[in-house]
């Protein structure tokens, strides 16, 4: 074996764009170069062996935030177990600090930058051809930087590529069942938000909408689940985005469902009007609103107004067909507690079906780490380069924001507690002081340290009710039983649901009658009542917890899991007459 490119990725589903990307691109040079994907919670000796048994001439390394410092300890030992390979790394975790890296790393030869398709084929053919380090010849490759004798040569980042020179990416669609693809119809980026690496380079190009139609299409025709979109702002220009939303409605196979990273505040009208037409379930939107505070948007490039963003969230909203994730960043410039406090409650009014609280990572060759001391910003000394306070946000800040995030990614991002949390935090003065003090009962209990089953957090949750002093608590056991079914039948029922025993003829009356004339549960046709009633969950509520109202009666639901939202996963619930 000539060239391994070696991939080693957060998650198993996960795949990496960029070694398919520079595979594909050297075509001429394919029977010379094999490629790996390994994940970070493989045993590293599991790697170091499959490494040893294929014994690389040259091993490239793809360098990413969250695979650095594993990677790192990988070059370490390979190096000793296989002295003669040739190692070289690229990826934006090393291309902006390649001379300190490679200070660093006596191991690796050499760094790729940039982009690397075009620098990727250089080595490639440098290699088959000649085979020597030569540093004459090395010199003459645009975009790495590697080791001459003593000295470190850098030849400067390369010139970027015309898009359609890409080769696609994913040569047999059948080796990636059940993984996330991605893709890119773009690079570069149009805005200059001075925490990401994006507004480094300004050379915004898109691949020519034929070849990304061509290209959707094998997806679309291998009917693979989930395609990302990695293009920074995918909808920066109207034309672009609308023709590739417009083929994906018309050529929806019912499976594929199309990630995207999108500036809310740029969605026009049409754009508007068009995605809500979309199957539910077909696109999904990730908006970084990142803060709502005017200052601090200002202060980091970011001049998206909040107001055209919410207007644009809520217009998408009202078709509800669309899964939308929205994004805050805690610890940038002029965002204290309260203000976060501000852009937490103004965003989660907004009610997206995700609401990723992050922390913000002061990343190598942004222009935020060059502010950093300006900021009396402090952070991490490795990956994530996560910020541990700025002048206006103190480390105990941070903790207790930490504290929030984790109650909001547990009770309002799983999606397992949705009426129950959507009741509780009307109980509070704004929702984010429901998040804080259920973060503050989690640690005051100590159950911030354990790990807990589901059902467990329930448990918590209706403590944690009780203890805050909060009327109705059976209404509150009766939404989360209501919350259990919607996502689950349950075959063994929670301590705190009501007893059915009284209401055991008329559920099977029901279903007998609901088998002679489907009134609700179609589908069911080739099957019993008793069939029925096992496949679906009757129950029988003594308050109305289907519209979360705090009304006692009789509420008869059922749940059909044989229909469910695409959005949220929740069971088809009725309320049905006994």
């Amino acid at each position: 074996m000539d060239i391994l490119l070696a991939a080693v990725n957060a998650k198993y589903i996960h795949t990496n764009l960029a070694v398919y990307s520079l595979k594909a691109y050297c075509q001429e040079f394919s029977q010379r170069i094999s490629l790996r994907e390994y994940t970070i919670n493989q045993e590293k000796d599991q790697i170091l062996k499959d490494i040893y048994h294929r014994a690389p001439r040259v091993l490239c390394f793809s360098c990413y935030i969250w695979n650095i410092s594993y990677v790192k300890e990988l070059i370490r030992d390979i190096h000793k177990i296989l002295p003669d390979t040739v190692i070289w790394t690229g990826g934006p975790e090393v291309s902006y600090d390649a001379e300190n890296f490679l200070r660093e790393m006596p191991e690796v030869f050499g760094v790729m930058l940039g982009e690397g398709e075009e620098t990727f084929r250089n080595l490639v053919k440098y290699y088959v051809n000649s085979g020597l380090e030569d540093g004459r010849a090395l010199s003459t490759v645009p975009g790495i930087c590697f080791r001459d004798k003593e000295s470190l040569v850098n030849t400067g980042f390369p010139e970027v590529l015309d898009m359609d020179w890409l080769v696609f990416p994913y040569e047999d669609l059948s080796l990636f069942a059940h993984k996330i693809l991605y893709y890119e119809s773009s690079r570069g980026c149009p805005f200059s938000c001075s925490y990401c690496l994006s507004s480094v380079d300004k050379k915004l190009r898109f691949k020519s909408l034929e070849l990304v139609k061509k290209e959707l299409g094998i997806f679309l025709e291998h009917k693979v689940p989930q395609v990302k979109f990695v293009d920074r702002t995918f909808n920066c220009r109207e034309s672009h985005a609308l023709e590739i939303w417009q083929y994906i409605k018309e050529h929806d196979n019912g499976v594929t469902n199309f990630h995207f990273e999108i500036g809310a505040d740029l969605l026009t009208q049409k754009e508007i009007e068009l995605i809500r037409t979309m199957r539910p379930g077909l696109i999904q939107l990730e908006i970084g609103v990142q803060s709502t505070n005017k200052k601090t948007l200002r202060e980091i490039r970011r001049y998206a107004p909040f107001e055209k963003i919410a207007a644009n969230v809520l217009a998408v909203n009202e078709g509800g067909n669309i899964h939308q994730h929205l994004d805050l960043i805690a610890g940038l410039p002029w965002e204290d507690y309260e203000s976060f406090r501000k852009s937490f409650n103004e965003v989660y009014a907004l009610s997206p079906n995700q609401l990723q609280l992050g922390f913000l990572k002061v990343l190598k060759g942004s222009y935020m780490h060059e502010k950093a001391q300006d900021y009396g910003c402090l952070y991490k000394d490795r990956e994530p380069y996560e910020v541990l306070g700025t002048r206006w946000l103190s480390y105990q800040d941070i903790i207790r924001l930490k504290s929030v995030e984790e109650m909001t990614e547990i009770y309002y991002n799983s999606g397992q507690f949705s009426h129950t949390i959507q009741a509780a935090v009307q109980e509070f003065p704004e929702p984010f002081s429901f998040y804080e003090a259920l973060g503050k009962f989690y640690e005051e209990k100590g159950y911030d340290t354990l790990s807990h089953s589901r059902i467990r957090r329930y448990e918590i949750l209706l403590e944690f009710l009780e203890t805050a002093g909060i009327s109705c608590l059976e209404f509150y056991r009766q939404l989360m039983v209501y919350d259990l079914y919607a996502r689950e039948n349950m075959k063994t029922r929670p301590s705190w649901a009501p007893e059915r025993k009284a209401y055991k003829d008329k559920i099977q009356a029901f279903y007998e009658r609901e088998k002679e004339g489907p009134r609700y549960l179609s589908g069911y046709r080739e099957y019993s009542s008793r069939q029925m009633e096992k496949m679906t969950h009757l129950e029988i509520f003594s308050w109305n917890v289907a519209e979360g109202k705090k009304e006692e009666g009789i509420y008869p639901v059922l749940f059909d899991y044989q229909k469910r939202s695409p959005l949220t996963w929740d069971a088809a619930a009725f309320l049905v007459e006994l």
